[in-house]
């Protein structure tokens, strides 16, 4: 299992729901954290956290919808000098329930995409490299097991997006140190699933956060955070690395 400890994890959506709990579990184990929010002000009660649990933490702030935003935050990332080496894609929007899904509007594709597809791959696509020079990295790129909901075709089909860039990048990294995965938090009670989600944010975890610790080379996992809830970190990636071919490849 991997040792994060003084290593540095960049977490968007951090701010709150999903995301927060992941940034407090993983300074809980002594990994220093670059956190975004909508804006860096928006991640101020999380960044106060964590950086009461001993570890350094930085904010900042971007729209996923602009892709400028989104440069601009990774310029200045690579200002502040250190290694990133754990990517948590982590944000998302549902941008709209359409019950009158016939009439879906253009704009809840393009609003989704450049969220939920565009600006994490802009991401993923900015850290690898150096990920590759060092000879590791984790990436956790966030889909949902959303299916047959046309009233979501923008959320859905950005998030199916994602499933495949995702999955067609890993094949190219397995077997080496830089291992991406997928993970699928399940519906839970945050501002993005409502009140009426059966899961509670907690359930997410250690879920969400187990591709950035196993330590296996294997590339492509979808990893259902469900299937670790209650059980302990070591036990989790354990799981994750003895059931192989539960979760490789599958988005099931």
């Amino acid at each position: 299992m991997v040792d994060v400890k003084g290593r540095w994890a960049f977490i968007t959506g951090a701010a709150r729901g999903i995301g927060y709990g992941a940034a407090i579990f993983m300074a809980k184990r002594g990994c220093n954290l670059i956190l975004h929010g909508r804006t860096a002000e928006h991640c101020n009660k999380v960044l106060e956290e964590v950086k009461g649990l001993g570890v350094q933490a930085h904010a900042f702030g971007a729209e996923l919808s602009d892709p400028a935003q989104v440069s601009k935050m990774l310029k200045e990332i690579d200002e502040l000098g250190v290694t990133v080496d754990i990517v948590l894609n982590n944000a998302g929007l549902q941008v709209a329930y359409r019950t009158d899904y016939l009439s879906t509007p253009v704009s809840d594709y393009e609003t989704s995409f450049y969220v939920n597809t565009i600006s994490p791959m802009m991401i993923t696509y900015h850290f690898l490299p150096k990920m590759k020079e060092k000879g590791f990295g984790r990436i956790v790129n966030t889909t949902s097991g959303i299916r047959r909901e046309p009233e979501q075709a923008g959320y859905s089909a950005s998030k199916a997006a994602l499933d495949k860039v995702t999955m067609d990048l890993a094949s190219v990294y397995d077997g080496t140190d830089v291992i991406i995965s997928l993970t699928d938090p399940g519906w839970c009670r945050t501002d993005l699933g409502g009140p009426s989600a059966p899961n509670s944010p907690e359930s997410s975890l250690p879920g969400v956060v187990v591709g950035a610790f196993v330590d296996d080379k294997k590339s492509g996992r979808c990893l259902a955070a469900g299937n670790f809830h209650g059980m302990t970190l070591e036990e989790a990636v354990a799981h994750a690395e003895k059931n192989i071919s539960k979760y490789l490849g599958s988005l099931d």
